[in-house]
């Protein structure tokens, strides 16, 4: 994996890395009417389970060769989609060509792979490329007819795309985690930092871990990050020692631990950062008077497969969503696909599932029931439970895993549900 960097537009802290987007990244139990929400995902439990203790991000994919199912279609400028009255029409927005279009390529597969997996017939999907121009996809797609938006990806493009799509009172089912574009029939699918550190802040103080430091980068993320950290640690009945911010620099980071150190002893700290950057910044922290204090990761820590090899985080915990069935889902990827799928793939075959399910009581032709998005018993995917909030953000259930020697343990498994 390459060192991460930021993407800074119009203030979006999507953490995006050369061909790839990892992007910003609750509690309860599972009814059985819940269960039976997003049924379709039991179709993977028969897959042999993947060897790969923690599957990267993604690894540089060969020349593609991807084909689409009949429900689905590309939508390419000067094309006209035909219309079609029996089947719901759905648009799927994501950068399929530029720098992020490995990862926009990824999500698309994956969303292939499910309408595939569950036989989707009734259900119509069109690709529309938000790489060079997010209004205009937006405006295809409405033009086209489509009743409900999954995507895009960037949470900029978000509120480019929301300002088209709300003028025909279009939902947005978004695979950004950028909170700050919730809301007005606009939802997240994206893996919120704020819930990763809750779930592992709250599991280090139960364990003891009561005084607590934090490692920030300096952007929107590790800003959102110290607000989310602050919060937590006073929930949990915790002490937050200090918090320093870096700008990713040996000399940066190096100052920043001296700082942390000598605001006082503490017994875990924060690295709300990539994997890659976590492993950058351990043995400063140790050099500087870190001590033994325990390493905490956010949701980022889940797509760096290199972070389970690493000696000096071992004992470091992090708090994501479950892997058991992504690992089933990234074999069968790789099965069709011909390699390993990104980590955030698994958002676009969640999307469908979830739209599969309201789709087989929603009336073609009709507008798309956007009620039933925040059912409160909530739904179940590849990422396990979550549900949809009226406020256009999303609640998951996180387990916390553990550095061990050359592997990702869970030693608190997530809620089965709400």
């Amino acid at each position: 994996m390459t060192e991460a960097v930021i993407a800074r537009q119009a203030g979006v802290a999507d953490i995006a890395g050369k061909g790839r987007v990892t992007t910003f990244l609750k509690k309860g139990r599972l009814t059985q009417g819940g269960l039976k929400k997003m049924g379709a995902v039991a179709g993977l439990i028969f897959l042999t389970g993947c060897e790969t203790l923690v599957p990267s991000g993604g690894r540089r994919p060969p020349p593609r060769t991807d084909t689409a199912p009949p429900s689905s279609a590309s939508q390419q400028p000067g094309n006209v989609i035909t219309a079609d009255n029996s089947r719901h029409k759905v648009a799927l927005l994501l950068p399929t060509t530029g720098e992020n279009a490995d990862i926009g390529q990824s999500i698309a597969n994956a969303t292939t792979l499910a309408l595939l997996d569950i036989n989707a017939s009734n259900i119509r999907m069109t690709t529309y490329d938000t790489a060079k121009d997010p209004r205009a996809a937006a405006q295809r797609a409405v033009a086209d007819g489509n009743s409900l938006i999954l995507g895009p990806l960037l949470g900029d493009n978000v509120v480019t795309v929301a300002g088209v799509a709300q003028q025909r009172n279009i939902p947005i089912l978004s695979f950004s985690n950028d909170s700050g574009v919730a809301g007005r029939n606009v939802f997240i699918l994206g893996h919120l930092p704020s819930q990763s550190i809750d779930r592992v802040v709250r599991y280090a103080v139960s364990q003891g871990k009561t005084r607590i430091a934090g490692l920030v980068p300096q952007n929107v993320y590790g800003q959102r990050a110290t607000g989310a950290l602050n919060s937590s640690v006073r929930a949990a009945g915790g002490m937050l020692v200090g918090v320093q911010p870096y700008d990713r620099t040996s000399q940066s980071v190096d100052a920043a631990t001296k700082a942390l150190a000598a605001a006082g002893p503490f017994d875990a700290v924060l690295i709300a950062d990539t994997g890659r950057a976590a492993m950058a910044a351990a043995p400063l922290l140790r050099r500087n008077g870190a001590g033994t204090a325990q390493f905490l990761g956010t949701e980022l820590w889940n797509t760096e497969s290199a972070l389970a090899g690493s000696i000096p985080m071992r004992g470091g915990i992090f708090a994501s969503v479950s892997d058991d069935l992504y690992r089933q889902y990234a074999d069968k990827y790789e099965t069709r696909f011909g390699r390993m799928p990104f980590r955030l793939s698994s958002l676009g075959y969640d999307a469908v599932l979830l739209v599969a399910n309201i789709a087989k009581n929603w009336k073609v032709g009709t507008p798309f029931p956007v009620q039933r998005l925040t059912d409160p018993e909530g739904f179940i995917g590849i990422d396990g439970s979550f549900r949809l909030l009226p406020n256009g953000l999303n609640e998951r259930n996180l387990e916390v895993q553990e550095i061990q020697s050359g592997r990702f343990v869970t030693i608190d498994p997530a809620p089965r549900g709400f």
